[in-house]
């Protein structure tokens, strides 16, 4: 196996996003430097698992597999992983396309042997065709992608971004794969941080390991019209208070809260006034935006407390399996409760 070898994982589980599958795939097998394999792993779909292996029965290159673990997103990738013959395992949004020297830059980061993972960065394609006057740059990862407060260029980071993101074989084999019962589950609530923890783990296992993201490895993802209304940002802000429960319980609260800690008290605040100077000079989304920032942060605030006390009373559970075992085979560590 090359060395340099590049496996795609990408995760799908509803035949809406069709279209999207294709193209996620098509970007990948039109990159510069040619993956050694697209992997699609298909989330407990029969109808779409028969449909995607009929579509790419003839590809080389391409493999269509079941989710061999519970539903979710965390369980597809470890499938994923599990399945892989590349050296780095890449990660691609379903509902994203990838530009054509986005594994090139992925591949150029690992020429230095500490780096375990590189991200890079996301950038939102609105259904309605432009950014909604009031939601705020600094929240765009409530729709995925890249939110303004990241330093630009190719940087050390705590965790990369998981839809847009790769790594090393060996971190999984350092730290085991994602831990489901962290991040989403199909169409139910907006969960996440799943990468967040597993970033975490691996600096643990390995404190030698540096995690990069390189601006330069752009991806385009899909921002459906339901996303873009405030229902949905109050409700993704919500569950990322949840999830950041869970990674606190996992990892503690120093490791887990660090990157927000800079993100709630230099770049959020610097959002606010720049909301608040524009709606004083009249210009248009200036108040929704400020509006904005300060709901997201009681909003996710208040998924925290909660997710904290759930935590702690033992409700919130989940597992990280070793890369090849099977979901909740021997090896599993649950979440402190």
């Amino acid at each position: 196996m090359s060395r340099t070898a590049i496996s795609v994982v990408v995760c799908v589980y509803t035949e809406d996003r069709w279209e999207d599958i294709l193209a996620a795939v098509a970007s990948v097998r039109a990159q510069s430097r040619p993956a050694l394999e697209t992997l699609l792993v298909v989330d407990h779909n029969a109808t779409l698992l028969e449909r995607l292996t009929t579509e790419y029965k003839e590809t080389d290159g391409v493999r269509v597999l079941a989710n061999a673990g519970p539903r979710g997103l965390s369980a597809g990738r470890n499938t994923g992983i599990a399945a892989s013959r590349g050296e780095i395992i890449a990660f691609l949004d379903d509902d994203a396309v990838a530009e054509r020297d986005w594994l090139r830059h992925f591949a150029a980061g690992y020429a230095d042997p500490r780096v375990m993972a590189v991200g890079g960065r996301t950038m939102p394609i609105w259904a309605s065709g432009r950014r909604p006057a009031w939601f705020p740059e600094e929240f765009d990862w409530v729709v995925g992608c890249t939110y303004k407060g990241l330093p630009p260029g190719r940087v050390r980071v705590r965790n990369v971004l998981g839809g847009n993101a790769s790594f090393r074989r060996t971190a999984f084999e350092a730290a085991g794969g994602f831990a489901t019962g962290i991040g989403r589950d199909g169409d139910k609530r907006p969960l996440g941080c799943e990468e967040t923890e597993l970033c975490i783990r691996l600096t643990n296992a390995r404190p030698d390991a540096v995690l990069l993201i390189d601006d330069r490895a752009v991806i385009h993802h899909r921002v459906p019209e339901a996303r873009e209304h405030f229902g949905y940002f109050r409700t993704r802000a919500y569950a990322e208070g949840l999830s950041k429960a869970l990674v606190a319980r996992s990892v503690g609260a120093g490791k887990g809260l660090a990157s927000e800690r800079r993100y709630a008290t230099r770049v959020l605040p610097a959002g606010v006034a720049r909301g608040v100077r524009d709606a004083l000079l009249a210009r248009h989304g200036g108040a929704g935006r400020a509006g904005a920032i300060v709901a997201g942060v009681l909003t996710a605030a208040g998924g925290y407390v909660l997710g904290s006390v759930r935590a702690r009373r033992g409700g919130a559970v989940f597992s990280v399996v070793s890369v090849g075992e099977g979901e909740g085979q021997p090896g599993d560590k649950g979440a402190p409760g």
